[in-house]
């Protein structure tokens, strides 16, 4: 991570949002950020996900998954199904919002009960539904750069997950280079 961002977060900690941006050149990029994701991620996380249509949402959803145990291929995207619940080492809860005409349509599933579990759960165009997400969580946002390079932009909403972040940070800092 660069030093700019370094002094951001000790300079900062407390009156600034704790976030961190991550360039992936490939997708063995993107499953290093969801692996050191997974092991950054307290139990009953809660985790948006937002971009475009095809900007990697499902796939960093994958790679956490894998890092749980899952095996990837079972992991697809629950635009027809809503909601797709896996068990690994934890469970993780994989919503779709992309179908939904609003929000009253995301609280007939019963966010609350799987938010308030001790699994990890992951909420795809989740700027569609953001009223319905707990007040703290962490917020990734997903632009592609290229074919098959992506910017992550993590943000943690609330004081549970400014450790999450800085936890992240120091995970990716000890990935290995490819």
């Amino acid at each position: 991570m660069t030093t700019a961002i370094n002094n951001m977060l000790r300079v900062f900690p407390n009156s600034m949002p704790m976030s961190l941006s991550f360039d992936a050149p490939d997708e063995q990029a993107t499953e290093a950020l969801g692996t050191a994701l997974a092991g950054a991620l307290p139990d009953g996380a809660v985790v948006a996900l937002c971009g475009e249509l095809g900007a990697g949402k499902t796939r960093l959803v994958q790679a956490v998954a894998a890092a749980e145990g899952i095996d990837r291929r079972e992991v697809v995207s629950p635009t027809f199904v809503l909601v797709h619940e896996y068990h690994g080492r934890r469970t993780l809860y994989h919503f779709d919002a992309y179908r939904l005409r609003d929000e009253d349509e995301f609280l007939a599933l019963g966010p609350d009960e799987y938010f308030e579990g001790g699994g990890l759960s992951f909420v795809e165009w989740a700027d569609r539904v953001a009223g319905c997400l707990p007040r703290e969580r962490v917020e990734i946002r997903i632009k592609p750069t290229g074919p098959a390079s992506r910017r992550f932009e993590v943000e943690a909403i609330g004081r549970r997950y400014a450790e999450v972040v800085l936890n992240l940070r120091r995970r990716l800092e000890h990935t290995p280079k490819h």
